[in-house]
Formats: C-alpha cells, sequence, structure tokens
C-alpha cells in the first residue's frame, strides 16, 4: 500500500512542505505589501492636488497678464487653460484679485486631501491622515 505513494523512477514534484513554505512566504509579502499601498496612493493624491493648484495658479497669472485689475473665478481659470484632473474637485477661488488671490482644491478621491495656494505661488493644506 506504501509503495503507491512513493515516487516512482523519473517523477518529479513539489512536496506538500515546499508548496507550504511557498505560500507562507507570498502571504508575508502580501501582508508587508497591502498596507503600504494605501500609503502609495494617498500620495498619488496629494501631488494630483498640488498639480491642480499649480495649474489653477498659471492660469490665474494668465488671466491677471491679460487683465490686471480684474477678479478671477472658476470660469475664468478655465478659459485660460486650467482643466480639472480626474481625482480632483473643482478649484474654488476665493478673492480672486491679484494680491490677494486663493484657490482650493480638494481630492474627490481622498476628501481629506485638501490644498490652497495664495498670490506668491505658496501652497499649503492637508496632504496626509
Amino acid at each position: 500500500m506504501l509503495k503507491m505513494f512513493s515516487k516512482k523512477e523519473g517523477q518529479k514534484g513539489f512536496t506538500l512542505i515546499e508548496l507550504m513554505i511557498v505560500i507562507a512566504i507570498i502571504g508575508i509579502l502580501a501582508a508587508i505589501a497591502i498596507p503600504q499601498f494605501a500609503a502609495y496612493k494617498q500620495k498619488g493624491y496629494a501631488a494630483q492636488v498640488k498639480s491642480d493648484l499649480k495649474n489653477a495658479y498659471t492660469a490665474a497669472q494668465a488671466f491677471f497678464a491679460e487683465n490686471p485689475s480684474g477678479t478671477v473665478d472658476a470660469a475664468g481659470l478655465t478659459s485660460n487653460g486650467y482643466k480639472q484632473s480626474t481625482n480632483c474637485g473643482a478649484a474654488v477661488v476665493n478673492n480672486g484679485t491679484q494680491a490677494g488671490l486663493n484657490i482650493s482644491v480638494t481630492s474627490s478621491a481622498d476628501n481629506v486631501i485638501t490644498g490652497t495656494i495664495d498670490n506668491t505661488g505658496a501652497i499649503t493644506g492637508t496632504f496626509s491622515h
């Protein structure tokens, strides 16, 4: 009866122990990688918000080049080249004058990530949890 389970000559394969060790190693690597993946996604959303802020600021500067004493709004940003990214909310303009410009953008994928840019181009906000 035990001869049935023994290897025959020229027969190759993995033992149960070898397969269990490989599965354990894969499980350990997955346990390390999955929490890091969430952090990488968050960093990506933060970078996207910062990019949107810089693009909105550039569009505002283009608006002010044509209208130095004008007041920019979201439509003015769009008409001067600003395009909202996929995972970002619309740019909200507070005090759209050249001296007091303040633009805010929030990630639509992670509402905690939000940022503002002022008339000097300085970016501030909450970019991590």
